[in-house]
């Protein structure tokens, strides 16, 4: 099985390499549902992801004015040119997700989307929600 993981992961950087930049449609927009910006919440936190202007589609699923979104978590936004990172600051959700629950420590933290294209590559220009920062109790 981790095989075929690696090979799938060596494929898609090699697609990657040569796929460029995916256009973003003007007026794109990415935002949070829930929570709001300020809000004081309980872990796990809720996070509901809104779109307008494009749809979601499922990494690996090459269609126009689509793409799949990703929770940056207490982190800045990745190079624009390369694959957005996969680890606890960069949340993938490449099944075509719009929500998701996660566990945060007590503290403030800071949350923002960004849309990969099917590649995991961010648009052109990129498609980003604002920042916000929340407080987990």
């Amino acid at each position: 099985m981790k095989a075929k993981a690696l090979t799938f992961t060596l494929l898609l950087a090699a697609g990657t390499a040569l796929a460029g930049p995916t256009p973003a449609p003007d007026g794109a927009e990415l935002y949070f549902i829930e929570p709001a910006d300020g809000a004081t919440v309980a872990s796990p936190v809720t996070v509901k992801f809104g779109l307008a202007g494009m749809g979601v589609a499922p990494a690996g699923i090459q269609k126009d004015n689509t793409g799949h979104h990703h929770l940056v978590v207490d982190a800045e936004l990745p190079d624009p040119d390369q694959p957005i990172p996969s680890d606890e600051n960069y949340r993938h959700f490449g099944g075509g997700q719009t929500e998701t629950v996660v566990e945060l420590a007590p503290g403030q933290h800071t949350l923002q989307l960004l849309l990969g294209d099917f590649s995991h590559i961010p648009h052109n220009p990129p498609v980003t929600s604002e920042k916000i920062t929340i407080t987990v109790e």
